[in-house]
Protein backbone atom coordinates (compact mmCIF):
# COMPACT_ATOMS: atom_id res chain seq x y z
CA UNK A 1 0.00 0.00 0.00
CA UNK A 2 1.22 3.61 -0.62
CA UNK A 3 2.69 5.88 1.88
CA UNK A 4 0.67 8.29 2.97
CA UNK A 5 1.92 11.27 5.55
CA UNK A 6 -0.86 13.81 6.46
CA UNK A 7 0.03 17.23 7.53
CA UNK A 8 -2.19 18.74 10.05
CA UNK A 9 -2.80 20.97 12.85
CA UNK A 10 -5.03 19.88 15.94
CA UNK A 11 -7.53 23.05 15.57
CA UNK A 12 -8.20 23.00 11.94
CA UNK A 13 -11.88 21.53 10.96
CA UNK A 14 -10.58 20.36 7.05
CA UNK A 15 -7.48 18.30 9.25
CA UNK A 16 -10.10 16.38 11.00
CA UNK A 17 -12.71 15.97 8.67
CA UNK A 18 -9.31 14.22 6.58
CA UNK A 19 -8.24 12.18 8.91
CA UNK A 20 -11.96 11.07 9.82
CA UNK A 21 -12.62 10.01 6.12
CA UNK A 22 -9.15 8.34 5.82
CA UNK A 23 -10.30 6.19 8.75
CA UNK A 24 -13.63 5.26 7.58
CA UNK A 25 -11.99 4.13 4.35
CA UNK A 26 -9.68 2.17 6.12
CA UNK A 27 -7.03 3.77 4.63
CA UNK A 28 -4.02 4.05 6.81
CA UNK A 29 -1.60 7.44 7.54
CA UNK A 30 0.69 8.94 9.74
CA UNK A 31 -0.11 11.94 10.89
CA UNK A 32 2.42 14.89 10.90
CA UNK A 33 0.75 17.48 13.49
CA UNK A 34 2.77 21.11 11.99
CA UNK A 35 2.26 22.64 15.22
CA UNK A 36 4.43 20.90 17.47
CA UNK A 37 7.18 20.08 14.71
CA UNK A 38 9.01 22.60 12.69
CA UNK A 39 11.36 20.55 10.92
CA UNK A 40 7.90 18.97 9.62
CA UNK A 41 6.45 22.50 8.26
CA UNK A 42 9.41 22.86 6.26
CA UNK A 43 9.44 19.73 5.12
CA UNK A 44 5.69 19.82 3.71
CA UNK A 45 6.56 23.41 2.55
CA UNK A 46 9.42 22.36 0.19
CA UNK A 47 7.95 19.50 -1.04
CA UNK A 48 4.54 21.09 -1.92
CA UNK A 49 5.34 24.83 -1.99
CA UNK A 50 2.43 26.27 0.08
CA UNK A 51 2.19 26.82 4.04
CA UNK A 52 -1.69 25.76 4.37
CA UNK A 53 -2.89 22.26 6.10
CA UNK A 54 -4.14 19.96 5.57
CA UNK A 55 -1.82 18.13 2.88
CA UNK A 56 -1.43 14.68 2.26
CA UNK A 57 1.43 13.15 0.67
CA UNK A 58 1.37 9.67 -1.43
CA UNK A 59 4.39 8.42 -2.77
CA UNK A 60 5.83 12.00 -2.86
CA UNK A 61 2.63 13.45 -4.59
CA UNK A 62 1.62 16.34 -2.95
CA UNK A 63 -2.53 17.08 -2.17
CA UNK A 64 -3.42 20.66 -0.68
CA UNK A 65 -6.41 20.60 1.16
CA UNK A 66 -9.35 17.95 1.77
CA UNK A 67 -9.79 16.68 -1.84
CA UNK A 68 -11.09 12.95 -1.55
CA UNK A 69 -11.03 12.72 -5.24
CA UNK A 70 -7.58 13.25 -5.60
CA UNK A 71 -6.57 11.08 -2.99
CA UNK A 72 -8.66 8.01 -4.23
CA UNK A 73 -7.32 8.59 -7.88
CA UNK A 74 -3.96 8.94 -6.34
CA UNK A 75 -4.17 5.55 -4.85
CA UNK A 76 -5.99 4.06 -7.56
CA UNK A 77 -2.70 4.90 -9.56
CA UNK A 78 -0.89 3.19 -6.60
CA UNK A 79 -2.82 -0.10 -6.66
CA UNK A 80 -2.55 -0.02 -10.44
CA UNK A 81 1.62 0.10 -10.50
CA UNK A 82 1.84 -2.43 -7.71
CA UNK A 83 -0.27 -4.90 -9.61
CA UNK A 84 1.78 -4.55 -12.80
CA UNK A 85 4.80 -4.89 -10.95
CA UNK A 86 3.79 -8.61 -9.72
Amino acid sequence: MAKIKVYTLPTCPWCMKLKAWLVEKKIDFENIDVSSDSSAVEEMTSKSGELGVPQTEINGKMIVGFVPEEIEAELAKMSKTKKTKK
